[in-house]
């Protein structure tokens, strides 16, 4: 059984068209600060493998707006909470940087050696070194390294990843539908909160990052 850490059913059921038995898992992971969804999901899975002892799948995902060099992205629910989506949209506008894409990072872990992805760090020079929160994260060798306090933090598992993207541009709020940042991302003519459900999953930087993930989990049973 292949195990999604989350609480939205919807994710569950969106894995469920690229995927045979995957269940969902309550686990609130800890989530480091970092600049990138790779590190943030990456550092999720082995989490939550530690945790459940099992295959996991963890993702993470964020607005990129493209006049804003790509903020607010890994930062996209922080900035959703504090300044509020139509404030987003409003200040996009008003700048011109309505160019803008939807990403979608997968990251499994299941505790076994393969080619893991990005590729491993030198823990031959790390070893025994204090190792930034973030640079534990996307280390992918099965080897065990130094904790920020100066213990050992758990094995470093091989976490592989899958990323997915769809193109955009940030309009005026337009649908019922959604959540998020979905009223004012348009694809295609409509935006994500105009789609029904099935729409959205059809063409959504999750839905194209977990067909990735489930061409290469499907290869590797």
């Amino acid at each position: 059984m292949l195990r999604y850490v989350t609480t939205n059913e919807g994710k569950v059921r969106e894995a469920e068209e690229y995927l045979e038995e995957v269940a969902a898992l309550d686990y609130d992971y800890p989530e480091i600060q970092a600049d990138s969804l790779e590190a943030v999901a990456a550092y999720g899975a082995r989490k939550a493998y530690d945790y459940a002892g099992e295959p996991v799948v963890v993702d993470d995902a964020g607005l990129y707006l493209e006049g804003f060099d790509g903020f607010p992205g890994p930062y996209s629910a922080y900035v959703e909470d504090t300044l509020g989506v139509e404030r987003v949209g409003r200040l996009a506008r008003r700048e011109d940087a309505t160019g803008a894409q939807f990403r979608c990072v997968i990251a499994y872990c299941d505790g076994d050696p393969f080619e893991a992805s990005p590729e491993p760090v030198d823990t031959g020079e790390r070893r025994g070194q204090d190792l930034a929160a973030e640079d534990r994260a996307t280390a992918t060798t099965d080897e065990t390294v130094a904790g920020g306090d100066g213990a050992e933090d758990a094995r470093v598992a091989p976490v592989k990843l899958f990323t997915g993207a769809v193109p955009g541009t940030i309009v005026e709020p337009r649908g019922d539908g959604g959540f998020g940042y979905d009223p004012i991302f348009e694809h295609d003519g409509r935006t994500f909160a105009e789609m029904s459900a099935a729409e959205k999953n059809a063409i959504s930087h999750r839905g194209r990052a977990l067909a990735k993930f489930a061409e290469w989990y499907q290869g590797r049973s």
